[in-house]
């Protein structure tokens, strides 16, 4: 390697397991591995597995450790970036670790925590599809809906890093049941989770819907309507209605932020234009100000399961 090279290590911390690479400043990922998490055994040890997997990629990359600028760290959960400090992460019973400065403390790098969906709207933004705009929203559409906002380059996070919180925006005054505790929240909504269960429901009222075929309940994926709608009249509104819950959203964050473009993710974003096509005509439809202002562009996001690697990384640039 060329040994005037300037390296750094985006860590994706998750509950099985952590991820991990190396890349330059351009965003050119030149290795990557991950090792189990092992929270079960404490805060300490995840530290110390961070620590292991990010010398590791030292060695397997063959370059000096004195070429690592610093460490980015995504970590799910309410985090205080200024301090590294994990303020709550639910899955690991998280209050107030400092897991920054012990990863700092065991690898001798500066160590930049970040949230997780945040690092992944920093990473698909600069490196991703994104990569043409300055001003960006990512949200991803999973088990849950999450992402980040981008503003002029540089990830917006709010006080003390508590912020762009999307999923759980209200969409439906007294609607479902979120897991955060309120009702009618996004995430509720337009989450993969919420797809399966309106899918699930509108088979057990429909007997005759042809997404029986696909054998049981237990069957049902976030796929399934989808992949009916266009023969059955049940998936059909299962996916419209969707569609208009995740549009409501999507409109409100072009609304608040107006960026150049708001990135889909998720597993959900998989659907590509059968579920952009429709997204873009409700935006077009019910955007402030609608052809007047500028325009809001609506896109899928393409760095997948690195994004969040990248976007970790990035966060340890120095300005």
């Amino acid at each position: 390697m060329n040994e005037n090279k300037r390296y750094y290590i985006g860590i994706d911390l998750g509950g099985t397991f952590i991820k991990g690479g190396i890349c330059t400043r351009e965003g050119e990922l030149l290795i990557n591995d991950k090792i189990a998490t092992e929270g079960h055994l404490g805060g300490e040890r995840v530290a110390e597995n961070v620590s292991t997997l990010t010398k590791k990629l030292i060695s397997e990359l063959n370059i000096s450790p004195s070429d690592v600028v610093g460490v980015g760290m995504g970590v799910p959960g309410l985090i205080d970036s200024e301090s590294g400090t994990v303020v709550f992460w639910g899955k690991m019973r998280w209050e107030n670790f400092p897991i920054g400065e012990m990863v700092s403390s065991l690898t001798g790098y500066p160590t930049r925590v970040i949230n997780d969906a945040n690092a992944a709207a920093l990473g698909e933004t600069l490196f991703g599809s994104g990569k043409k705009y300055k001003n960006t929203v990512l949200l991803t559409l999973g088990t849950g809906v999450g992402g980040g906002v981008v503003i002029d380059g540089k990830l917006f996070e709010g006080n003390r890093s508590a912020g762009a919180e999307l999923g759980h925006i209200v969409v439906v005054k007294d609607g479902v049941r979120c897991n955060c505790g309120r009702h009618g929240c996004l995430e509720a909504y337009a989450s993969a989770t919420a797809l399966i269960r309106e899918t699930r429901r509108a088979m057990e009222e429909d007997k005759t819907s042809k997404m029986w075929q696909i054998g049981s309940l237990d069957a049902v994926t976030g796929e399934t309507a989808f992949d009916y709608a266009s023969t059955d009249a049940a998936a059909r509104r299962v996916v419209d209605n969707y569609l208009e819950m995740l549009g409501i959203g999507i409109v409100n964050y072009a609304n608040v932020f107006r960026p150049e473009a708001i990135i889909i993710g998720g597993g959900v974003s998989a659907q590509g234009d059968a579920l952009l096509s429709p997204l873009k005509a409700i935006l077009e439809r019910d955007i402030y100000a609608g052809g007047r202002g500028p325009s809001v562009d609506l896109i899928i996001a393409t760095l997948g399961n690195i994004a969040g690697t990248l976007g970790a990384a990035a966060s340890a640039f120095a300005d």
